[in-house]
Order: structure tokens, then sequence, then C-alpha cells
């Protein structure tokens, strides 16, 4: 792994400039707004469920962006526990906070969608349960990074939990197969042809790259904030004291833990 951490520096740094954030901005913008588009407008509403369905170009990929989220905060946590480099600490932290936001999005809009078809609003499904058990997860994450303890040793904590936490994501996705459910099979990736009609198809995926443009701006405009939060820690120290690099560093690590 260390063998790729390099290049994968490189693809963050241009994703989080300030031209690259910009860009980011303005494709998702387009891109939400033509999804937004095709699910109201083209896309025809389900033979059986009706304009509930509709639900789906916004469940779906939240569900995909927490997926997509808490394997950056894997990868991230991981490379801050080769390297100790403080940016994977902040794209970790970065990354969960928007995973956290959108599984609540996927749970809220999952009870929506649900008590017209199932006729309650929750239920210990399978699927259900084991998605409400990421969020806490991953809630415990971001509330592990307040904790008053020194900035190493947090970032170390919370990194070891941002690696042991994705152990729950292949059973999230795999809880309709495992276990009997009342949740709807995987309707795209799964073995042989998607049982979904092609413009549903198609306004998904779209939707689903919208979203996943959506996050790398949210991560970009994170990211900032975090680089910005690591300066003002490092002019605090340095007038008076002259502290050490790595202790700059320790400290901003501490700032994006308790930020974050």
């Amino acid at each position: 792994m260390k063998g790729l951490i390099r290049p994968l520096e490189r693809l963050l740094g241009r994703l989080t400039s300030r031209r690259g954030e910009r860009w980011l901005g303005i494709a998702a913008l387009l891109a939400v707004a033509v999804s937004g588009v095709l699910s109201l407008a083209i896309a025809p509403p389900d033979a059986v469920q009706g304009n509930v369905q509709r639900l789906m170009y916004v469940h779906v990929p939240a569900a995909w962006l927490a997926y997509l989220s808490f394997t950056v905060v894997f990868v991230g946590s991981a490379a801050y526990l080769l390297t100790r480099r403080g940016h994977w600490d902040r794209l970790a932290a970065a990354s969960a906070e928007i995973g956290v936001l959108f599984t609540a999005l996927t749970i809220v809009l999952g009870s929506i969608w649900g008590y017209p078809t199932w006729g309650t609003w929750w239920t210990w499904d399978p699927r259900l349960t084991t998605t409400a058990i990421m969020l806490l997860i991953y809630t415990g994450y971001l509330a592990l990074r307040r904790l008053p303890e020194s900035p190493g040793r947090r970032a170390r904590w919370s990194a070891v939990l941002g690696v042991v936490g994705f152990v729950d994501i292949p059973i999230v996705h795999m809880s309709v197969v495992w276990w009997r459910s009342l949740h709807q099979p995987a309707t795209v990736i799964q073995p042989g042809q998607p049982s979904i009609a092609p413009i549903m198809l198609v306004t998904l995926l779209w939707a689903t790259l919208a979203f996943t443009i959506l996050y790398a701006y949210l991560l970009a405009f994170r990211m900032r904030v975090g680089r910005l939060e690591t300066k003002a820690m490092s002019a605090a120290f340095l007038p008076g004291s002259a502290p050490e690099p790595a202790e700059i560093e320790a400290h901003a690590v501490g700032v994006e833990a308790v930020r974050g």
C-alpha cells in the first residue's frame, strides 16, 4: 500500500486545490440539475409504486455515497497509520462527516419510501438494522475525535476505528442476500442483467454520478477548511515559542480532530 500513497497524495492535492474545488462545484451543480430533470420529468413513475418510487433517485445515490465516504475513511485511516501525515487524518475526518450526513439521509428517505410500501416507518429489517449500526459506528468515530486526549493518540484511535468500522460496509450491502429481508434485493449490482427499465437505469446511474461529483466537491471544500485550521494553529504557536514542525503537525491534527 505504501507504493500507492504518493500517487494518491498527488491526486488528492489536485482535487482539493482551489481550482479543483471550483470546477467540482460547477460540475456538481450542473450534474445535480440534470439529475433533477431526469428524475422528475423524464423517467416514468413505477407501475406499482407510482411517483413515490422517484425517491429512489436520491435514496440509492445517498446510500452509495455512504459506502464511498466510509471507504475513503478506511483509506485515509490506513494511510495515516502508515505515514502519520496529518492530511490523511483530515481526509478521513472530512469524509466521515459527509458519510454520516448521507447515511442519515438514506435512512430518512428509506423510511418515507417504506411507509406507503411496507405500511410502517421502521422495522428491524436486516438492511435497516445494519445501516443503523453503520450510522452509529461513524457517529461514534466523530465523537471519538472530540475526546480531550493528546492529538496524536486521538488521531491514532480514530484511524483504528476508521479501519475496523469498514467491516460493516459489505455486511450492509449483502444483508439482503444473507438474511430474509423486506428490503428489495439489488437491481443493478447483481448477477445477470439489471432488473430495472432502461430509462430508469440511465436516470439512476446519472443521479449516482451527480451525487459522486457532489461528494468530491464537499470533500474538497472540507479539506480546504482543514488546511486553514492547520495554518491558524501554526500561526498561533509560531510567534511565541517556535515549536518543532512535528509539534505543529500534531496540534494541527488535534484541531481537525476537535472540529471534525
